[in-house]
């Protein structure tokens, strides 16, 4: 039976941007880098940093600097680290391996799929357009887009309102701990994407999700357990 002609116990799903669909670290890591060097401070060696980036400019300020957000010096760097991804959103971010296969067999078997990232619509929105991810999803929800970010199940929630699935039959796919806590807390199966960023701290192991996945072609097993 072809992947088309599968039935998928899911009527949705849903994924997480940076770390999970994209693989955004490098053009992360060289905004973060420009702070550093504009301060005459030497870069952080990129394996440093890319596992901060699925926490965002937060992650990445912490690993570069080794402040939060309650520093004074945060916010400062946190614009300044904008303004400097939004110059060069996609230089060097591709698609994991694996993933457009993924999404082709979602398209091709007419399963709706989404994005849902803390990332705000600012970067979201022209980012998945240039990767041709938001004219093909059923729905695209940002860090912004809600009144809540992840790990609040609203924006999980919200995706799949208008997705026009039902979450408790849905399932989401995330590189961090707060997207498996989003998606449990929206009712959603979760999937913890091994092959991602993965944050700083615990490993996936240790999240507690339903699943774990250390490459994107593991997933067309879960999602479509009668294939052939």
């Amino acid at each position: 039976m072809s992947v088309k002609h599968s039935v998928s116990p899911y009527s949705g799903v849903f994924f997480d941007l940076d770390g999970t669909l994209a693989d955004t670290a490098p053009d992360l890591v060289v905004a973060t880098n420009l702070l550093l060097t504009a301060r005459k401070l030497p870069p952080k060696p990129y394996a440093v940093l890319r596992p901060c980036a699925s926490a965002g400019a937060r992650g990445l300020i912490m690993g570069a600097f080794g402040i939060d957000t309650d520093h004074p010096n945060f916010i400062p760097l946190r614009d300044e680290f904008f303004a400097n991804y939004e110059k060069a959103l996609l230089v060097d971010s591709v698609l994991f391996e694996g993933i457009e296969h993924l999404l082709n067999q979602l398209d091709d078997a007419k399963l709706p799929w989404g994005i849902i990232t803390n990332k705000s619509e600012r970067f979201t929105n022209p980012l998945t357009d240039l990767m041709g991810l938001r004219q093909r999803a059923a729905s695209t929800v940002s860090g912004d887009t809600t009144a809540f970010s992840k790990p609040h199940p609203e924006p999980i929630l919200h995706a799949a309102r208008l997705a026009q699935v039902d979450p408790a039959s849905s399932i989401y796919v995330g590189d961090d701990i707060r997207d498996i806590v989003a998606g449990k807390a929206a009712g959603m199966r979760t999937v913890a994407a091994a092959w991602g960023y993965c944050g700083c701290e615990e490993p996936p192991e240790a999240w507690g999700a339903d699943y774990l996945v250390k490459h994107p072609s593991e997933l067309l097993e879960i999602i479509f357990p009668n294939r052939e």
